[in-house]
């Protein structure tokens, strides 16, 4: 099966300073992570507020699912964490 991702929802971890989203292969959910400074590099006079970071995640939403993809394609994880190297 192909990565998918029907539901838009995601939400923002303070503690980890990255935000949750969840992919599907089948009936398979799959946890997947974007750290903070992958989205805030484009903006680095940004303020570091959760709705920032959720609105900059939206903005970017089509190119952070193809790199989930990409990743999801290197083998399977309990959960993959995408960092500011994987959006270079």
């Amino acid at each position: 099966m192909t990565l998918n991702f029907p539901n838009p929802s995601r939400s923002y971890d303070a503690t980890a300073k990255r935000i949750r989203f969840v992919g599907h292969d089948g009936m398979l959910e799959v946890p997947f992570f974007v750290e903070v400074a992958a989205l805030s590099a484009a903006n680095p006079a940004a303020s570091g507020a959760e709705a920032e970071f959720l609105s900059a995640f939206d903005a970017k939403r089509s190119s952070i699912y193809e790199i989930a993809r990409q990743a999801y394609s290197h083998g399977r994880k309990n959960v993959y964490v995408l960092t500011p190297a994987d959006f270079r």
